[in-house]
């Protein structure tokens, strides 16, 4: 074998064992970067019966009298902890909340109430977007919730004011200053351009996808 076949084996070597180490811190950082956001975050997850106008509609009732429900206790909160804690609390009181509204206004169906930790895909938030991941949730689901859904931040408490203008309040932003790292809160907040911070956040989720697949194999 010529010197230069064996120089260039060394350096294909060489090559691919900085590839995988590379692969390998990628996806470790953002692994645990993306878990630490979501550990800091509380959502809300109200799924409708079907997509129906009647079922979209009931939807938005029961998301609006449990968001007004909960905005006095979420008012002076500043940990997850604390959110966690008043929601358990509260719990058989919207589960009742929701189902009277669904009686009221003529539906028989099963109104179920959930607090558990699920999934959700990257999702733009007024100013942040939200990585995928598995979040803590309060999760409602109306009768065979088959139908689109609605979803919002309980913690930091995002539901409880209004995002249609695109701008999330001082109070809130501070709130997750507090809970996440520099580094993270810059990677969610809308200091770059959503196609710059979309296009990141596919990126780690190819690495951790790739990462799945090759340790089924």
């Amino acid at each position: 074998m010529s010197k230069f076949k064996i120089f260039f084996l060394k350096l294909s070597l060489i090559f691919s064992l900085i590839t995988i180490f590379i692969f390998i811190s990628a996806r470790s950082y953002s692994k645990n970067m993306f878990k630490n956001i979501s550990n800091n975050f509380l959502r809300l997850h109200v799924v409708a019966n079907s997509d129906s106008t009647e079922d979209q509609i009931l939807k938005y009732k029961i998301r609006d009298a449990v968001i007004d429900y909960m905005k006095p206790y979420f008012s002076n909160i500043n940990t997850k902890k604390d959110a966690l804690e008043i929601l358990n609390s509260q719990k058989n009181n919207i589960t009742n909340l929701a189902k009277k509204i669904a009686t009221d206004n003529g539906y028989t169906y099963p109104v179920t109430v959930f607090i558990g930790n699920f999934y959700f895909p990257t999702k733009e938030y007024s100013e942040i977007i939200l990585p995928e991941g598995y979040y803590d949730a309060l999760k409602i689901e109306l009768g065979d919730a088959k139908g689109q859904n609605w979803w919002c931040v309980m913690f930091p408490p995002l539901c409880f004011v209004d995002v249609s203008s695109g701008v999330v309040p001082e109070e809130s932003k501070e709130v997750l200053q507090e809970n996440l790292s520099y580094e993270e809160y810059n990677l969610l907040s809308e200091n770059q351009n959503n196609s710059d911070m979309n296009f990141k956040f596919k990126i780690v989720e190819l690495f951790q996808n790739i990462g799945i697949k090759l340790a089924q194999s």
